[in-house]
């Protein structure tokens, strides 16, 4: 018989298990020494210097030493431990020091006779001034003061200040630091990285706390510079990555399917659509330059005759207009330039309620030119399973499905193209980063890229455009179709609510219809917010004789369609929902929205509710009822809503109030591109990067990829979405 083999035959070691704060640390991404070296401190203490007990005044957050006289555990509404502390001569009444939660450990080395450095805030207390579980360690005669201010690093309840302070201290010795930018690059009074590195990890006293924290300090500055010049050259980078791939070539043809779209619409664009739709026409059928015509030909086709390519390079376009400036039909006369052409064309929406009034849409203006042609309208979403799903998948795949409409079910592995060569993705921020490749990929096997023109109804204010948008054309329409009325924003406190049923009593009298908006599905024990279920049972009651009906997430998606025909056709009216209907939803009836927690949501969210409103010629109306007291944030919200309607206005505050990573969505999937710098404060040296970032990547290339690595490693990958 064969012996079993040993553990010491050659397969693998398992890797040596990691501790919970070297897991923590990996889940913070400090992985490499660059990234221990750059994850700097959030504050800073003072540990240079000892007051004396006897000059420790209330309110101070001071640094003392001295000798334990006394140490007890104390019984009272909870176990306490009591440590005096005494200076030196034991003159004065010392300071006691008071530890709530402790264990035994920490009492035996608080024993009397030990001598402690404490820090924390003197506060009066019953006994005297007193520390309430200050910083404390045991000390003796000679123990040296740091020499420079103590980092307080941003960790976890895994990872303790001391073990992450001695990793970064570590880092720091091996950390790359070089200077990687040549001269002159750099602008002018702010200090080499390295300098500017250890500077703000270990800032001497005096050095200026007030410039650190605000993080105006020149080291800062000089951090926040090579950061976004690392976002301004990833974003060239990628650009130049995109310019080197094939998408197909799309060209209107003349009286093609496009034209004849355009002819049976039963309104005319506005100047603003006819400009996009130009800018789009050109990207889709401009051909590679003649430079890049050996890279038209798939492998294994015969040489291509002389001539243009019949390639182009993949748009890449961000088409961004106000809530009913008409993004849908802009996007159904490209995808009729990419059907004229032979290709299919696939709309991705982030929720099935507005999938499905785009697919409404698309079914009406196009069907019946399509079927002339012998082509159809494909829908999938995540409800449409079985037979059904089926049939749609092999439509896609055999072609026969020109224009593919639905959700994530688009994306999924069994969905394969025949010839995909646009993709729509609208609403982009709420697709995350993988999503958006995987629906770019889907052309890959052909060696080609679908072109990208992705939608969205929150403008981007211009700082944030030239941040994370950097790599994308940029369309906007800037005007509204014509019979659009402005929607008026009134705030009324929750006390007024009778005040609001009576004004919908009206409205429905008048034959208008309602929007009633809750944060919630169902009562929840930990948030105190009025929920959809309860005020469809209050609104009911409350207005006898009318039709009120509820809409939410987790319906099936048959029944949230039916409700909605109902509410669309004029049969329902009062419409209780939750956010599902923030966008795509269009009832040019409904003149009024009520939203209730106002101050509980979001500045663009709340722009976009309004927009179900106002649809029509009727003056419509929009009552944000919130909670008093209100946050500051939430006066900031609710008063910029009523002073505006302007969705680039509303874009900028909300950019304000919350900052870009919010701002964003997933686009970077939940990972800030940006960690140092601040759009609204930094952009004197966001222009600098971006006149310096095309010279770099011209002169030095190498360098400017090395830059790119440092700042941000694999995050560079979000851009390429």
């Amino acid at each position: 018989m064969h012996a079993m083999p040993s553990r010491s035959d050659d397969r693998p070691a398992a890797a040596p298990a990691r501790s919970a704060p070297q897991r923590a640390m990996a889940r913070l991404g400090l992985v490499r020494d660059i990234d221990l070296a750059l994850h700097l401190p959030l504050r800073y203490e003072d540990e240079t210097c000892i007051t004396p007990i006897a000059r420790c005044a209330d309110g101070q957050t001071v640094q003392v030493e001295g000798l334990v006289v006394d140490s007890r555990t104390e019984q009272g509404l909870r176990r306490q431990l009591v440590v005096r502390l005494s200076d030196d001569d034991g003159a004065g009444p010392g300071l006691v020091l008071r530890f709530l939660n402790f264990y035994p450990s920490l009492q035996r080395s608080l024993a009397t006779g030990a001598r402690l450095r404490a820090r924390g805030e003197v506060r009066q207390g019953f006994f005297g001034r007193e520390m309430v579980h200050p910083q404390v360690r045991r000390v003796d005669e000679h123990s040296p003061l740091p020499t420079a201010l103590t980092p307080v690093y941003p960790t976890s309840a895994q990872l303790p200040q001391a073990y992450l302070r001695k990793a970064v201290e570590s880092a720091l010795a091996r950390a790359p630091l070089d200077e990687l930018l040549p001269p002159g690059a750099v602008p002018e009074g702010l200090p080499p990285l390295r300098e500017a590195v250890l500077r703000l990890h270990h800032p001497p006293p005096g050095a200026g706390l007030d410039a650190l924290e605000d993080r105006s300090h020149p080291a800062w500055q000089r951090l926040k510079f090579d950061e976004l010049l690392a976002q301004q050259l990833s974003q060239r980078l990628a650009q130049q990555e995109r310019a080197r791939l094939r998408a197909p070539l799309l060209k209107a043809l003349p009286g093609g399917l496009n034209q004849r779209l355009l002819a049976a619409l039963p309104f005319a664009l506005t100047a603003a659509q006819r400009r996009v739709c130009d800018e789009i026409a050109a990207d889709l059928g401009r051909p590679r330059a003649d430079a890049d015509a050996t890279m038209a030909a798939l492998p294994g086709d015969p040489p291509a005759p002389a001539g243009p390519p019949a390639c182009a390079s993949p748009m890449n376009r961000l088409l961004q207009g106000d809530v009913g400036s008409g993004k849908t039909v802009v996007a159904a006369l490209a995808a009729a330039v990419a059907i004229d052409a032979g290709w299919q064309c696939a709309l991705m929406a982030p929720t099935e309620l507005l999938a499905e009034q785009h697919f409404r849409k698309l079914v009406q203006w196009l069907a019946p030119l399509l079927a002339a042609r012998g082509h159809s309208i494909a829908w999938l979403t995540g409800s449409r399973k079985g037979k059904g799903r089926r049939q749609m998948v092999e439509r896609v795949g055999s072609g026969d499905a020109a224009l593919v409409v639905g959700t994530h079910a688009v994306i999924q592995g069994d969905v394969l193209f025949a010839r995909l060569g646009l993709a729509v993705i609208d609403e982009q921020h709420r697709f995350g980063v993988a999503q958006r490749l995987a629906l770019r990929g889907k052309l890959a096997h052909q060696g080609l890229e679908p072109h990208l023109l992705m939608m969205t109804a929150t403008p981007i204010p211009r700082t944030l455009a030239m941040t994370y948008y950097a790599d994308l054309d940029v369309s906007t329409i800037d005007e509204l179709p014509p019979g659009r009325t402005p929607v008026l924003t009134k705030l009324f406190a929750d006390e007024r609510r009778a005040q609001v049923v009576a004004r919908i009593a009206d409205e429905v009298a008048r034959g208008r219809q309602v929007y009633w908006v809750c944060p919630l599905i169902e009562e929840s024990e930990h948030v105190d917010l009025q929920n959809a279920t309860a005020t469809h049972a209050q609104l009911s009651a409350a207005l006898p004789g009318m039709v009120v009906g509820l809409l939410h997430g987790r319906m099936p998606a048959a029944e949230k369609a039916a409700v909605m025909a109902q509410f669309a056709g004029g049969a329902m009216a009062v419409l209780v929902a939750t956010t599902v209907i923030e966008v795509g939803v269009d009832v040019p009836n409904a003149s009024l929205m009520v939203i209730e927690h106002a101050e509980r949501f979001g500045l663009s969210q709340l722009h976009q509710l309004r927009g179900r409103v106002g649809r029509g010629a009727v003056a419509s109306v929009c009552v944000l009822l919130y909670q008093s007291p209100l946050s500051l944030t939430g006066k900031d919200r609710l008063r910029a809503m009523a002073e505006t309607t302007d969705g680039f206005e509303i874009a900028r505050r909300d950019l304000e109030i919350r900052g870009p990573g919010e701002f964003m969505g997933a686009r970077q999937s939940g990972d800030a591109l940006l960690r140092f710098a601040d759009l609204a404060e930094d952009s004197a040296l966001l222009a600098r990067a971006r006149r310096l970032a095309p010279r770099l990547l011209a002169t030095h290339p190498e360098a400017a990829r090395a830059q790119v690595a440092r700042w941000l490693d694999s995050r560079a990958e979000f851009l390429k979405a």
